[in-house]
């Protein structure tokens, strides 16, 4: 009998996900003063991934981690069919807020995975991500905690730089310019060479000088970083 219960189950959950459904997901950072670059938020077949801890980063997902640009990534799932909702804050998203961004699979129920990623600020190549998560399909409301990453292609200098990928540095968009220091020696280590968890940002209380651009009092973090809330209609 468990067994014919377990088959029905199934067969109940995959008539389901066959309807598609109306998904709200409301993305809020939880950290004291990081920012979030662009959001991507995407549902996908289940055997697509963004990034895949322990492996190395793919050139898009490099893109994404150290300078905040999710097109590349944006152009894969558009390319696999899959859903794409880019930049749902309508640019950086600030430590406290939220963003939210709908969709709907109705068309192409095998768009049933969640994915998000966005680039932490200030650091080298850290990044929230959510990887390839089932979506659920049952109407209510889920939440989940998000961990920060590190991409492990740039070495976490913790200095000032351009972005862009293959180049130290972090980049600087204007709110954050206002709260790093300046002149820092950089920070020790090198690329890891694969996706792993952030240890989150050192930093110093120097301004003018010290081994770090990064504020130790204010950008500091410690895992989860943002909240998800899924609501299903």
């Amino acid at each position: 009998m468990k067994r014919l219960s377990a088959l029905a189950s199934l067969m109940i959950l995959a008539a389901t996900g066959a309807n598609g459904a109306e998904y709200t997901v409301e993305i809020q950072n939880l950290t004291r003063s990081t920012f979030f670059t662009p959001l991507l938020v995407a549902a996908h077949p289940a055997e697509n991934h963004l990034f895949a801890v322990g492996g190395e980063a793919s050139l898009p997902l490099q893109t994404m981690a150290e300078g905040g640009n999710i097109e590349p990534l944006v152009g894969e799932i558009d390319g696999l069919g899959g859903i794409a909702v880019a930049n749902p804050a309508g640019g950086l998203l600030a430590a406290g807020a939220s963003a939210t961004a709908m969709f709907n699979n109705d068309d192409a129920p095998d768009n049933n995975h969640l994915s998000i990623v966005a680039m932490l600020l200030p650091t080298n190549d850290g990044f929230v991500g959510l990887d390839a998560m089932w979506l659920p399909t049952e109407p209510g409301t889920y939440q989940y905690m998000l961990k920060g990453y590190d991409a492990g292609t740039e070495a976490n200098d913790e200095l000032r730089g351009s972005g862009m990928p293959g180049e130290p540095g972090m980049p600087v968009p204007p709110p954050l310019d206002l709260q790093l220091g300046n002149n820092g020696t950089g920070m020790p280590g090198e690329a890891e060479g694969f996706v792993h968890i952030h240890r989150g940002v050192l930093g110093d209380t120097d301004s003018v000088a010290g081994g770090s651009d990064i504020d130790a009092t204010r950008h500091r973090w410690l895992n989860p970083v943002a909240r998800v809330t899924i609501t299903v209609e």
